[in-house]
């Protein structure tokens, strides 16, 4: 189809013919597909990045569809991983582009290299320490990136370029504690204010990507949709004065795995999130066999689920689990070593 597809946007001046032939080149890392991620990605692929890499940890489930437009009720049926749901839908969207889905934890022993060959990360996540991950990453290897959140009718988004602008830990240099600021599952979220942050990242993003550095915003966006109510906050006077540790001082205490919880609750889910430490491979059909004598075991070609005394446990085959039917991390830590092992 060559640049046909694209017409519409090549006559928009400030892309043009140059900047499309820029995106066809461009390479991309979305981190977490869920309500953010799945605009993002989808917005990207229409627009012609050339290849976009979708890493997520979590399946679809049937209370995602409300807000996470690339999946449908038959994603939550076969609880398909959500890359893998993203990749599919890309995939009808686009044929042309490159699309990489991964289903798996992001965390210290792989960020760097699935961000490594790409030219812009974008925040797709639902929680801190996965932000604090990526920035020390980026900072590290002078690759930008997007940050995104979105709960309620709120969200906020900022830019972020290595040692041009104030990084992550500039603006937010503690992780705030457990149970501190709201989440879409303990205050619920709106589609619109998520359509909104996210047009922002992906706008930002292909400003970025077509070379027009001069044109971001280079603040804090803050967006109430529901009181229609909008802030920049810029940060120009920030990098002089912060005395950041991952920017200034080069120290990536998220990226070393000396702040990392293994295992922590999701709030408002009665379920426990349970990751690795260090890279691993199982061996999912095999696991399933071994666990039909103890319980109610269902494969499929990307997880594992077996249900027994009340609980969920479901793997991937990078060794991160979720164990539905409780909150109490010790719990799921106890099971997970009895049916999958330390």
């Amino acid at each position: 189809m060559g640049l046909e597809k694209y017409s519409r946007q090549i006559l928009f001046e400030p892309i043009g013919q140059r900047g499309q032939e820029r995106l066809l080149q461009s390479r991309v890392a979305i981190i977490g597909c869920g309500a953010l991620g799945a605009v993002q990605a989808e917005a990207l692929a229409r627009a012609g990045v050339g290849f976009l890499r979708l890493a997520d940890r979590d399946f679809v489930e049937e209370s995602n569809l409300q807000r996470q437009i690339m999946f449908e009720e038959r994603d939550a049926r076969e609880r398909l991983p959500k890359a893998i749901a993203c990749q599919r839908r890309i995939r009808r969207i686009n044929s042309d582009i490159g699309v990489e889905a991964l289903a798996a934890d992001v965390n210290p022993t792989n960020i760097e290299e699935i961000i490594g060959d790409v030219d812009l990360v974008l925040d797709g996540t639902d929680n801190f320490e996965t932000r604090y991950l990526i920035n020390d990453a980026c900072v590290k290897h002078g690759k930008p990136w997007i940050y995104g959140a979105a709960v309620g009718s709120y969200g906020l988004s900022m830019t972020i370029i290595p040692h041009e602008t104030p990084c992550f830990r500039c603006v937010l240099e503690q992780l705030p504690p457990p149970g501190s600021s709201p989440t879409c599952d303990t205050v619920g979220v709106i589609l619109p204010i998520v359509f909104m942050i996210a047009s922002i990242q992906v706008v930002e993003a292909l400003k970025l990507l077509t070379g027009q550095r001069d044109q971001l915003h280079r603040s804090i966006i803050q967006i109430d949709v529901w009181n229609a109510t909008y802030h920049r906050i810029k940060l120009g006077a920030l990098l002089e004065k912060s005395d950041c540790p991952t920017c200034r001082h080069g120290r990536y205490e998220f990226l070393d795995a000396r702040i990392r919880h293994l295992a922590s609750g999701l709030c408002g889910r009665n379920a426990v999130y349970i990751s690795q430490s260090k890279r691993v491979k199982i061996d999912l059909p095999s696991l399933a066999e071994r666990l039909r004598s103890v319980g109610a075991v269902k494969l499929t070609e990307h997880l594992l689920s077996l249900h027994i005394n009340g609980y969920e446990i479901t793997l991937f085959a990078d060794g991160h689990c979720i164990v539905k039917g409780t909150t109490d991390v010790d719990l799921a830590r106890k099971l997970y070593a009895q049916y999958i092992g330390a």
